[in-house]
């Protein structure tokens, strides 16, 4: 990836698991670049390849990345900020990784939506028409629009928007309003109309709606299945957000911004029976992915362990921290199967994080008895095993020179959490 060479000290804040501003400005700075390289690829590949294409799949491609270039001109933070959403994220590495045909022309017009969501959220006269076979208009990181119709034209001027299925001269009732220009902040009304719902304490969002929310095929299985919006009790997530939010900004207040800063989507997955699902998506830098956690403590853990996954995943883009996969696999304490080195180098910083969150929480005034005594349980049970999987990482010849640095890093932070005793729970 083509950005500025990583600072020594940023590297090493970002491996100890620091919660310092500038690691962060650097990853996100990482994630927009990556996503402009990512949809120029896409650009160079229809380019290409346009006689396999469609026509008028083709067309519409087109058309939309015109108007999305004429809106970033004029607002280049807007764009910015529909492009690195991570769900868009999702689409261009679905999109890039599908062989040419029927499939990636229909892939392609999700661009219609970006470039739409974008023109939207600045406000100003738009009127043009688009296709809609499945009979939903989904705008990235702001809501969906039921509408029984194969195209639905849209009007805006500077403050609404009006939808017209198949060009019909009286609009449907849904109507958009654009509530803040300055932050490009999208509300809407009507019966067909589901919003993005935002979550307490931050710009955060509960994403039950996008279609790439969740990967198809094999990689979706893993992660798991997305909640359908119907059955969600979204006052639950926020009061367990809001909550864990409150527990974190006590018991490590640097941890809870990073948090508010770093996590913009949660999206919500079906339970496997009565165990907790949380993941990540390399793709989707940004999004935690989770059943409903059980109380503040559970969700707040949920979110310190998937997000230095994430930050872990755009890291490992900007500084290879591994080589190419190997046939090696390494037993780790938290898990009953064998782990490829990435996989050991991932729990590994995930449980650093977690282990220093629990050390935090096992010591400080005032928090709950019963997560004091639960975190200095986990704590001592978890700087034991991630203990052994730095040294499993250290002995390896899989990680790069920077690999090894950053392990070094973090096994220099793992010793000081163990340097002094914890407090009696």
């Amino acid at each position: 990836m083509n950005v500025a060479p990583l600072p020594a000290p940023a590297f090493a804040e970002l491996a100890r698991t620091s919660s310092a501003p500038a690691g962060l400005t650097l990853l996100r700075s990482a994630l927009h670049t990556r996503r402009l390289l990512l949809l120029k690829a896409l650009l160079v590949r229809v380019h290409g390849q346009r006689e396999a294409v469609e026509p008028g799949a083709l067309g519409r491609f087109e058309r939309s990345w015109d108007l999305l270039e004429r809106v970033e001109r004029g607002h280049p933070a807007v764009v910015r900020d529909v492009l690195d959403y991570p769900m868009t994220g999702v689409w261009l590495a679905t999109v890039l990784a599908e062989p040419a045909g029927p499939g990636f022309d229909r892939l392609l017009a999700r661009l219609d939506m970006v470039s739409l969501t974008a023109a939207l959220r600045c406000g100003g006269p738009l009127d043009l028409t688009v296709e809609n076979p499945d009979g939903l208009l989904s705008l990235p990181g702001v809501g969906r629009l039921r509408v029984a119709a194969d195209r639905v034209r849209i009007s805006a001027d500077d403050r609404t928007v009006r939808f017209h299925p198949n060009g019909a001269r009286h609009p449907a009732p849904a109507v958009l309003t654009l509530v803040d220009r300055r932050h490009g902040v999208l509300a809407g009304r009507g019966p067909d109309w589901s919003p993005v719902r935002p979550l307490p304490r931050g710009t955060a969002r509960l994403d039950d709606l996008d279609p790439y929310r969740v990967p198809v095929g094999a990689a979706g299985g893993s992660v798991g299945t997305a909640a359908d919006h119907d059955d969600i009790d979204h006052a639950a997530w926020s009061a367990r957000w809001h909550a864990a939010h409150e527990l974190l900004a006590y018991t490590d207040p640097g941890r809870a911004v990073e948090v508010t800063r770093s996590v913009r989507v949660i999206v919500p997955l079906v339970p496997r029976g009565s165990r907790h699902r949380g993941a990540t998506l390399s793709a989707a830098p940004g999004a935690v992915l989770t059943s409903l956690p059980d109380g503040a403590q559970g969700m707040a853990e949920t979110l310190v362990h998937e997000l230095h996954h994430s930050k872990l995943a755009t890291l490992h883009e900007i500084v290879p921290l591994y080589g190419p996969g190997r046939d090696a696999v390494h037993q780790v304490g938290w898990r009953p199967d064998l782990r490829p080195i990435a996989g050991v180098l991932h729990g590994a910083y995930a449980h650093l994080a977690l282990a220093d969150l629990w050390r935090r929480a096992a010591t400080v005034d005032g928090v709950r008895k019963s997560w004091r005594s639960d975190a200095g349980q986990q704590f001592d049970e978890l700087h034991d095993q991630v203990g052994e999987a730095l040294a499993i990482l250290l002995e390896s010849d899989e990680l790069t020179p920077e690999g090894r640095e950053f392990a070094e890093q973090m096994r220099r932070h793992h010793a000081s959490l163990g340097a002094a005793p914890l407090a009696a729970g």
